[in-house]
């Protein structure tokens, strides 16, 4: 199993969608690489994502790249959906540079590649969000989400 770090706007959406993608082994809603600790309840510099540990030989690190780019806004930068602030990037964080490398081809592939705002950088630290940030929306399903509906279960039967 590897583990990369997704980052696509507020983590809750972001969990619930990579949980039905196939080849997925576990994932944990999270931040990363933020610059200091907690202040008066929030990150410093952190971006909300999702701690993605995937079978390699069922999903490829591009495949997860494609399946990012469904449910975010790859041309906003710090928001996604009503979600604004820099806790609400969009980025692929890892300590494995082959992941890196992936992601950044996928970019570079397309022909917007300079509008594209979705950053690509090893992870430089990582905090697990408190458990009610765990498994949000299968909790509270009418929590707001900027992921629609329908893309939410896109693969959970496939």
């Amino acid at each position: 199993m590897e583990v990369i770090y997704l980052a696509g706007g507020c983590l809750w959406g972001v969990e619930a969608f990579i949980k039905t993608l196939p080849g997925i082994t576990f994932t944990e809603a999270g931040r990363a690489n933020g610059t200091s600790c907690i202040l008066d309840g929030d990150y410093d510099g952190y971006a909300e994502c999702v701690k993605t540990e995937f079978d390699p030989s069922v999903v490829t690190c591009k495949e997860l790249m494609g399946y990012l780019f469904e449910i975010i806004d790859p041309y906003s930068l710090n928001k996604q959906g009503q979600d604004v602030g820099e806790k609400y990037r969009t980025g692929v964080y890892s300590e494995k540079s082959e992941h890196l490398e992936e992601a950044k081809a996928f970019l570079w592939k397309r022909d917007d590649f300079d509008l594209v705002k979705v950053e690509v950088r090893p992870l430089t630290n990582y905090l697990k969000s408190a458990k009610e940030h765990q498994d949000r929306l299968a909790r509270c399903p009418n929590d707001y989400c900027h992921i629609p509906e329908d893309l939410l279960h896109k693969y959970k039967n496939a």
